[in-house]
């Protein structure tokens, strides 16, 4: 990852420490878009890159966006515990952040499941892009799925439903969320916390507070409908001169409703119920512990 990264990790402009243990949970709860991308069975994933695109654009909801201008942190987090004074520059953070993720949670996990390099400005794009309409794949900082999005039904068929057996993807990477244990990593989050301020400034939000964006993007996605019955998908075709063969096709809700939904609650519907449900009670525990305002209340699933 680059010193300075304007042009990758800057937002559209048409919108006006042993530590790091709460990186960990905002990639397994935040950033598991990527595990829970979908691709169709047939079509190869794509691998993430090592540099960032620009979040997407921003959508109409009150999650979408922070402020247009500066104000106090709705949600400090030198409530929960002071930040280290001895941290590295953003730019130099990895070194120090890997080692911090291997610690908490073992080498063989974090290689599972993490993507290192710019882990600080991976994770809060992510965050902040859930709540839009377009997550990109190479700011995602987990790892890729090791199987595809599976469907159910005939194959010349307009529309398929999302196969029972697709949910056994995601067991492991919900697991995984559910293992942080989330007291010690929000302490260690807050003491981390001029990281992800300094990179959520980068982002093009100068003045703004990350933790209160965290919050926001919290709530949005415990929003997510649970829809009842099978999901039903179709098949997306590229227009134009380029031929429609599978390796260009994609997957989208037929019900308008579910296709209008946010980047990170797509995510959350489609990969089942039961993971849906896990992941939120993981994330309603996180909110509950980094909604310091005088303002906070839970949210229901």
């Amino acid at each position: 990852m680059p010193e300075k990264d304007p042009v990758d990790f800057h937002p559209p402009r048409q919108s006006s420490s042993a530590w790091g243990g709460w990186i960990v949970l905002a990639a397994a709860v935040l950033g598991a878009a990527w595990w829970f991308g979908w691709r169709p069975a047939h079509t190869p994933a794509p691998q993430p890159a090592a540099e960032a695109s620009a979040p997407a654009s921003t959508p109409d909801d009150g999650a979408s966006a922070p402020m247009a201008q500066a104000s106090e942190p709705d949600h400090p987090v030198d409530a929960l515990a002071p930040a280290d004074t001895a941290l590295p520059a953003l730019a130099d953070s990895d070194a120090h952040v890997a080692q911090a993720l291997r610690q908490l949670l073992g080498a063989q996990r974090v290689a599972s499941f993490l993507q290192l390099d710019g882990f600080v400005r991976r994770t809060v794009a992510t965050v902040d892009n859930l709540a839009q309409p377009y997550a990109p794949a190479r700011l995602w900082p987990v790892q890729p799925a090791p199987d595809r999005f599976t469907v159910a039904g005939a194959a010349d068929a307009p529309t398929q439903t999302i196969a029972p057996a697709n949910a056994a993807r995601y067991h492991a990477f919900v697991a995984f969320a559910e293992g942080v244990p989330l007291d010690a990593a929000v302490k260690l989050y807050a003491r981390l916390y001029p990281l992800f301020q300094t990179a959520y400034e980068e982002l093009g939000y100068p003045g703004r507070y990350f933790n209160n964006r965290l919050v926001a993007v919290l709530d949005h996605l415990l929003a997510t409908p649970v829809p009842t019955g099978p999901v039903v998908v179709q098949l997306t075709q590229v227009k134009g001169d380029v031929p429609s063969t599978r390796p260009w096709v994609r997957y989208e809700y037929a019900d308008p409703a579910l296709q209008a939904l946010s980047s990170g609650q797509k995510m959350l519907v489609r990969m089942g119920p039961d993971n849906a449900r896990r992941l939120k009670a993981v994330m309603t525990e996180l909110r509950r512990r980094v909604a310091t305002g005088a303002v906070a209340k839970p949210k229901a699933d």
